[in-house]
């Protein structure tokens, strides 16, 4: 309970050392536009953007596989193609930009934050028909000397079936954020307007996952036969009679929670080039970027699984005797220091006119060994972030 009171306050100094971060740089924009002549430059000193990506997620994690359900018929679909942690989030990211006058350095801070949800519910089932025999029975007294024959009826009822479900609930959350400086090395370089920023900071990286899987499954109902041997005409004969129904419960749960949180130095570096148009009336810019961190941090794993199977059996005296098979459940719970390397980049094209610009592209971000992504053993799974994205700038001063 300390450590997760421990991490609710750590996020919060977070929140709050992030909001001053951002608002100190509009503060030192606005003071800064105020205090120098309007016509003296004309690019702005202060860049708020806003924007989106749509990310397809590579976060790898060992499927649910008890042994327990290796018996479930081929007929229904293996439950660990309905397992499995979110592919694809909607991520928001904002940024703040802060160019000194007449500097070639540049200030900024930036924060992606992404979370999702992947919910399945799958339930398969057979159909079985009722067992019905028809079968005759002789008086044992006669009329006339002719036998009575009785026509009779037995009739069984299913009351089960083979079947299968599978409840899945995964939840994923992220959250990068960036403080760095850097400074314009190659103003001109990639022609008018062009640019070559190398830039250093530091990169905080918080990944959370959960998990809650449950199977259930009767991998083996059937009706359990007797035969009788009764006479006929003086003579003998054996009729099938269904005497109970044979079948299994079985039932398997999981329930885990992944985290990693990180910080560490991070550089870049982005470029641009103008193809396109006239700064004043508008041009078309071409952005590209790779970037490189380390991060220090930790890794926790919680993780809870238990199987149950009951058989029940067939006929009396046993038909209501129910036999169960419960391994003893497992709790596991891991944590250790981790060193993620991350690299990412991107390319993409800008549409800007004087103070307003709306960019496009695909970016990608990787991050080695960044959970522990097994169920009962640690192994360290990487996550990613790949997609298109797009967003809004909006250049204040200048």
């Amino acid at each position: 309970m300390s450590e997760l009171i421990e991490n609710k306050n750590r996020r919060r100094n977070f929140r709050w050392q992030l909001l001053a971060s951002v608002s100190a740089f509009a503060l030192i924009g606005s003071i800064s536009t105020a205090a120098r002549d309007d016509d003296d430059v004309s690019k702005p000193l202060v860049w708020i953007e806003l924007g989106g990506q749509f990310s397809r997620l590579d976060d790898g994690q060992e499927t649910f596989a008890p042994p327990l359900m290796d018996s479930r018929p081929s007929i229904f679909v293996p439950s660990q193609k309905l397992d499995g942690p979110p592919r694809f989030s909607i991520d928001e990211e904002a940024k703040l930009s802060f160019q000194p006058d007449n500097s070639d350095w540049i200030f900024s801070g930036s924060v992606r934050i992404g979370r999702s949800a992947n919910k399945k519910h799958a339930h398969q089932q057979t159909n079985p028909h009722a067992f019905i025999k028809y079968y005759y029975t002789t008086n044992a007294s006669y009329a006339g000397g002719v036998p009575h024959r009785h026509k009779n009826k037995n009739v069984n009822t299913p009351q089960n079936a083979k079947f299968s479900d599978t409840l899945v609930d995964n939840g994923d959350q992220h959250l990068i954020a960036d403080f760095q400086a850097g400074k314009d090395v190659g103003l001109g370089m990639f022609g008018r307007n062009g640019s070559s920023v190398f830039n250093f900071g530091v990169r905080f990286a918080q990944f959370s996952a959960k998990s809650n899987v449950a199977l259930k499954s009767n991998p083996d109902w059937k009706f359990h036969y007797k035969y009788i041997t009764a006479a006929k005409n003086y003579g003998f004969t054996s009729t099938k009679f269904a005497t109970g129904q044979v079948y299994h419960s079985n039932a398997a749960s999981l329930v885990a929670t992944r985290q990693f949180h990180g910080i560490g130095p991070s550089l870049s570096w982005n470029a641009s080039a103008a193809i396109l148009g006239a700064e004043q009336d508008g041009e078309v810019i071409f952005d590209w970027g790779v970037n490189a961190a380390v991060l220090f941090g930790r890794q926790r794993a919680e993780v809870h699984h238990q199987s149950t199977g009951r058989y029940h059996a067939p006929s009396s005296p046993a038909r209501h005797r129910v036999v169960t098979h419960s391994p003893v459940p497992v709790n596991v719970t891991r944590a250790r220091t981790a060193i993620v390397p991350n690299v990412g980049g991107f390319a993409g094209l800008s549409f800007q006119v004087q103070n307003f610009k709306v960019s496009a592209g695909y970016r990608a971000d990787l991050f080695f060994g960044a959970m522990d992504g097994e169920i009962d053993a640690a192994k360290k799974e990487n996550v990613g972030f790949y997609g298109p994205f797009a967003n809004i700038s909006i250049g204040i001063g200048g």
